[in-house]
C-alpha cells in the first residue's frame, strides 16, 4: 500500500484553517445550524416564558455553563485527536475537593489551594495520556478506568463530612465577582482587538504559505458582527431588571470573561501555533503525521493533560459559583454536557475537524434547553430526553457531513 507522506502544514492546513470569524460562516465547524438552532430555542422559550430573554436570565446562564463550558474546551482537544476522555467530570470534582480541604480544612493560603487543584488536574491527564500512548490502552478505557477512580479518590479527600462550605472571598470571588462596567467594556475592547489580531494574522500566514483566503471584507465584517454581539452581551450582563426598569450595577460575572478566555487562548494555540497543526494532523492522518515527524505519542500525552487541567479549572468555577464541594461534584451530567456541548457546537467525533468555540455554542445550545425548561417547570426526564435528541440530530449531521468528504475526496 503506497502512503503519501505530507507536511503537518498540509495535513493540518484546511482544518487549522478555520479563523476565529468563521463562528459566522458553514465551514466554521458546522456552526451556522447551531447559531440559528440558539435563534429557535430563544424564540419558543422567550413566547413560552417573558423571562427567558431578560438581563438577569441571561447573565445567569452564562454563568451557569461556565464551569462544564471550560471542562468542554479541553473535550474539544481531545475529540480533535479523534479520542475520548470519559474521566473529566470525576477529575473536575477531584480538583475541586482538593481545593477546598486544603482552604476550609488545612487553613491554606487561597492561591496555593487553587494551584493544588489544577496541579491535580494537570497530573492526572498526564498519567493518563502516558498510560495511553506509550501502553497502548485504548483512552475509552484508560478514562473510563479514571471516571471510576477518580471518583473514589473524591469520597476520599472529602472524608466523612460530604460536603466542604467555601468561605475566603478569593475562592468564592473566582466566579462570583461582578466586574466594574467599565472593566466589562475593557474586556470587550481586549477581545475584539485580539479577534482581529488573530484573523488578520492568520490570513496573512495563509497568503505568504500561498493557501486561500477570505476577502478582506468579509473578515471586517466578521469581526464587525462579533464585536456587536459582544458589547451587546456586556450591556446585558452589566445591567439588571428592577420595579422601576433597567438599574445599572457591577456588570459582567467574573466567570464568564475566565471561560472566554480558555477559548480565546486555545482557539489561538489551535489554528495558530506548530503544536495546533500537530494536534489537526495528528486527528486528520495519524500515520501521515507520524511519517512527516510528528511524535504523535507526544501530542497525544500533551492533550490528556491539558484536557485534565482545563477540567480541574471548570471544577473550581462551579465550587466557587454553587459556594461549597460535596460528594456529587463533577458527577450527575457534568461529563454528558461537556462532551455533548463541544459535537453540539461542531467539533466532529472522529477527529481532525472543530473549533475551540464549539465549547461555546454548544454549552449555549444545552444550557438555553436546561435553563428554558427550568423556567418552564418541566421535569428532569424531559430535559434530558431533549438534550440527547439534540446531541443526536448533532452527531448524525458530523457522520454525514464526514461521509461526504470522503466521497468527495476532501
Amino acid at each position: 500500500m503506497n502512503h503519501r507522506v505530507e507536511s503537518p502544514e498540509t495535513v493540518a492546513k484546511e482544518d487549522s484553517a478555520s479563523p476565529l470569524s468563521s463562528l459566522l460562516t458553514l465551514g466554521g465547524g458546522g456552526s451556522v445550524p447551531v447559531i440559528v438552532g440558539l435563534i429557535l430555542i430563544s424564540i419558543v422559550f422567550q413566547a413560552a416564558n417573558q423571562n427567558f430573554l431578560s438581563p438577569v436570565n441571561l447573565t445567569n446562564l452564562m454563568v451557569q455553563i461556565s464551569a462544564v463550558g471550560t471542562i468542554s474546551v479541553g473535550i474539544v482537544l481531545v475529540l480533535l485527536i479523534g479520542e475520548i476522555d470519559l474521566s473529566v467530570g470525576a477529575v473536575s470534582g477531584l480538583a475541586a475537593a482538593v481545593m477546598a480541604v486544603l482552604s476550609a480544612k488545612s487553613g491554606q493560603p487561597a492561591i496555593m489551594a487553587v494551584l493544588a487543584g489544577i496541579v491535580t488536574g494537570a497530573a492526572i491527564g498526564l498519567l493518563q495520556g502516558f498510560w495511553f500512548a506509550k501502553l497502548h490502552v485504548p483512552s475509552f478505557v484508560v478514562t473510563l478506568a479514571g471516571l471510576l477512580g477518580w471518583q473514589g479518590a473524591l469520597l476520599y479527600v472529602l472524608g466523612n463530612t460530604g460536603t466542604v462550605n467555601l468561605t475566603d472571598p478569593m475562592i468564592t470571588g473566582i466566579a462570583n465577582t461582578r466586574l466594574p462596567v467599565e472593566a466589562g467594556v475593557a474586556v470587550g475592547i481586549l477581545f475584539v482587538g485580539g479577534l482581529a489580531f488573530t484573523t488578520f494574522g492568520e490570513r496573512w500566514r495563509r497568503q505568504k504559505a500561498e493557501l486561500e483566503t477570505e476577502p478582506t471584507v468579509a473578515a471586517i465584517g466578521r469581526i464587525a458582527g462579533v464585536a456587536v454581539g459582544v458589547f451587546v452581551a456586556i450591556a446585558i450582563m452589566s445591567v439588571n431588571r428592577s420595579p422601576s426598569g433597567f438599574t445599572p450595577i457591577q456588570g459582567v460575572p467574573s466567570a464568564v470573561p475566565i471561560f472566554l478566555g480558555f477559548i480565546v487562548i486555545f482557539d489561538y494555540i489551535t489554528r495558530s501555533t506548530r503544536f495546533g497543526r500537530y494536534i489537526f494532523a495528528v486527528g486528520g492522518n495519524e500515520e501521515a503525521a507520524r511519517r512527516s515527524g510528528i511524535n504523535v505519542d507526544r501530542v497525544r500525552i500533551a492533550v490528556f493533560c491539558l484536557a485534565s487541567t482545563l477540567a480541574a479549572c471548570g471544577g473550581i468555577l462551579a465550587g466557587s459559583r454553587l459556594l461549597a464541594v460535596n460528594q456529587s461534584s463533577g458527577s450527575g451530567d457534568v461529563l454528558l454536557n461537556s462532551i455533548a456541548a463541544a459535537v453540539i457546537g461542531g467539533t466532529s467525533l472522529f477527529g481532525g475537524r472543530g473549533s475551540a468555540w464549539s465549547a461555546l455554542l454548544g454549552s449555549l445550545v444545552i444550557g438555553s434547553i436546561a435553563n428554558g425548561m427550568d423556567l418552564l417547570a418541566l421535569s428532569s426526564s424531559i430535559k434530558f430526553m431533549v438534550t440527547g435528541a439534540v446531541l443526536l440530530v448533532a452527531v448524525t449531521l458530523d457522520a454525514y457531513t464526514r461521509s461526504r468528504r470522503q466521497q468527495t475526496g476532501r
